[in-house]
């Protein structure tokens, strides 16, 4: 059975709380943790690679491990893969996703990850790192409803059924995820916060993190246009947003929410108790 998927839309704690990345050295084996970090999206790999050795350390994972992989021949190092099929946790940095395709995808390294991830390694990324997740790919675009304004291409497919973006809140995507949506419906859009991440295992995803996970289900659509021979605005109808914060899970194969835990004052406000 394949191991677990965690999808960070990017900013996450770094120095104080850090729940985000805590949830990654507990889901790969805590003070047992062997992570991986893979500056493949990054262009300043010296900084971040100490930025994310400094934080998993503090959080108490046994080791550490950065590489940069910034070309097809270290993805294609007999060193990269070792380290790989070493890890209990692979951890993609932001950047370039455009990078991690391009550079990671297909490599002697992905192969490596993907029949380890199968065995149980855990996989993540943030920012650049989760938008790969997906078969389906942003790469860019600007944050307004025409479709012409998206630019998509493939992911390396880690989970099906979904397409990421992130910084979502921050950075005004919502537009953006509707139009993605309307150009492809049959893919739930997941819009995630920073801060903010999914963890996706056994068809379903727990959100975790400090802001919300946006869905897009364009499943039970009474309506989907595009525009015609060039630029102009979608037409979406009877299409479900939901907006989950942590405490929530999402069931992929029936598309619900669910409520995993909650305040007492929030369930009553549920079921509409005073």
């Amino acid at each position: 059975m394949a191991g677990t998927l965690v999808i960070v839309g990017g900013g996450e704690d770094r120095t104080g709380e850090c729940r985000v990345l805590s949830r990654i050295v507990e889901l790969a084996g805590g003070g047992e943790a062997r992570i991986v970090v893979l500056g493949t999206a990054t262009t300043i790999p010296g900084e971040v690679g100490a930025t994310y050795e400094k934080a998993f350390d503090s959080l108490g994972a046994r080791t550490t491990t950065f590489l940069p992989c910034a070309t097809r021949a270290e993805a294609n190092d007999p060193a990269t893969v070792a380290a790989i099929e070493q890890a209990t946790a692979v951890f993609f940095t932001g950047g370039d996703q455009t990078r991690i395709a391009a550079v990671f995808g297909g490599s002697d390294a992905d192969t490596a990850l993907r029949a380890a991830w199968q065995r149980g390694t855990v996989v993540a990324g943030t920012s650049a790192g989760a938008a790969m997740m997906s078969t389906t790919m942003i790469l860019g675009g600007g944050e307004t409803v025409p479709t012409n304004n998206v630019l998509t291409g493939p992911g390396l497919g880690f989970v099906q059924g979904l397409v990421v973006d992130m910084h979502f809140a921050e950075r005004g995507r919502l537009a953006r995820l509707l139009a993605l949506v309307a150009m492809f419906p049959h893919e739930l859009g997941l819009g995630i916060d920073e801060d903010t991440a999914v963890v996706v295992c056994d068809g379903r995803f727990e959100v975790i993190g400090t802001g919300a996970v946006t869905v897009v289900d364009a499943g039970r659509a009474t309506s989907v246009r595009l525009p015609a021979g060039g630029p102009g605005p979608i037409a979406l109808t009877g299409a479900q947003i939901h907006v989950l914060p942590a405490g929530y899970a999402f069931v992929l194969g029936t598309r619900t929410p669910v409520i995993t835990e909650a305040p007492d004052d929030t369930l009553a406000r549920d079921r509409g108790e005073r």
